[in-house]
């Protein structure tokens, strides 16, 4: 009886001792990203560059598994973005959080990081500083300033002396003008007019039509998503600005391979943009990753920035893992990531130990026609630029 008993008690523990032992063999990744919604063409390239990684260099680093879980907060719902944040950290017990689509969702996030002592990494959400609302923060995307306070200085260097400047009507947006701002006019230029638009659904036609009243050399624009563009861009075309002799400068992927080329064709000619990433970069690292992509996502749009973030937040978390031998724990992963060197499809990226921000080129773009193909021909390299 005694042994019976024994052995029904022995069966009963097999099954916990194996999922306690899977549990301590696996590293979860939590990734805060829009899948849903206005700002799903942010959230589906940090899929597909977490997939390419994967795919291309396995599912298993230091002899743990690699678990990658998925929440959808929509892009704005800051509340979503926490409540996924708090059953990540609590109850899935994931060692990193990734994505954050916009900075409200980051900025939601930062205290539960910091009390749960998770390190978060930002593959997209640009404004200037976030990442100094925790300690366990830091970014693998940009900043607004590395894109928008040097192309205001590259822009007045290149014979544009007045600008208009529209942007969408939040932080990154007030970020983003008043960065240009800075760098155009103490490069001599002068900003003649400036407009805020609303960030849902904006009708740009009267916008535009204002910007082609004033009579400036160049039209600057951000907005968050590539429908923005493809709104702009059509507004400033079908209201003439183009053949008004006002260049199109453009904050980000405003001229997306897809779906903003293949929307737009010709209109978008001749469009100057400002962005860490092109397609057309032409490095061993960019080539590897442009045939892995294809490999991971057959029937994908081509890759973006963001697709590209994904890739080195995840290579960099490989890393992290390998060189803690398995051992990860908040505080020693962020002092590991704090610092590190990766050579990015984007070239070469580093993290900033002071700031957990990053330091890269950025690349002035000019979309031209290429054997036979629109794309984002780099014309310019602004390198090595600091965060801020």
């Amino acid at each position: 009886m005694k042994l019976k008993t024994l052995a029904c008690m022995t069966l009963a523990i097999l099954p916990f001792a194996s999922s306690s032992a899977l549990a301590q063999d696996t590293i979860k990744i939590g990734v805060i990203a829009a899948l849903t919604g206005p700002f799903v063409n942010i959230g589906k390239p940090f899929e597909d560059g977490i997939k390419t990684w994967m795919k291309a260099n396995g599912d298993t680093v230091a002899g743990k598994k690699i678990q990658i879980i998925y929440r959808d907060d929509g892009g704005s719902n800051v509340e979503l973005s926490k409540r996924a944040a708090q059953e990540l950290i609590g109850r899935e017990k994931v060692s990193f959080l990734v994505g954050f689509s916009l900075t409200p969702s980051a900025l939601a996030v930062a205290p539960v990081a910091t009390q749960g002592k998770v390190p978060m990494i930002v593959m997209n959400a640009v404004t200037t500083g976030i990442t100094a609302k925790s300690p366990y923060m830091l970014r693998t995307s940009m900043t607004m300033q590395q894109m928008t306070e040097p192309f205001g200085t590259w822009t007045a260097q290149n014979k544009i002396g007045r600008v208009y400047s529209l942007v969408s009507d939040y932080s990154t947006g007030h970020d983003a003008e008043k960065l240009f701002a800075k760098g155009f006019t103490e490069g001599g230029g002068k900003i003649v007019g400036s407009a805020r638009t609303p960030l849902a659904n904006p009708d740009y036609s009267p916008f535009v039509q204002r910007v082609k009243d004033e009579k400036p050399d160049a039209l600057f624009f951000f907005a968050p998503g590539v429908e923005d563009g493809i709104g702009l861009l059509k507004a400033y075309s079908d209201k003439g600005l183009d053949k008004a002799g006002i260049k199109f400068l453009g904050v980000g992927d405003m001229t997306s391979d897809s779906p903003t080329l293949e929307a737009l064709g010709e209109r978008a000619l001749g469009a100057v943009t400002v962005l860490n990433y092109s397609t057309a970069l032409d490095n061993d690292a960019n080539k590897t990753f442009l045939k892995a992509y294809a490999d991971a996502n057959p029937n994908s749009k081509p890759p973006t920035f963001v697709t590209v973030a994904a890739y080195d937040t995840m290579g960099m978390i490989y890393e992290t893992i390998k060189k803690l031998n398995g051992n990860v724990t908040g505080d020693a992963a962020v002092k590991t990531l704090s610092g590190m060197k990766w050579n990015s499809p984007r070239g070469p990226i580093s993290i900033d130990p002071k700031t957990r921000d990053i330091v890269q080129n950025m690349y002035i773009r000019e979309v031209k026609r290429v054997n036979g193909k629109l794309v984002n021909q780099p014309i310019g390299t602004l390198k090595d630029v600091m965060p801020d």
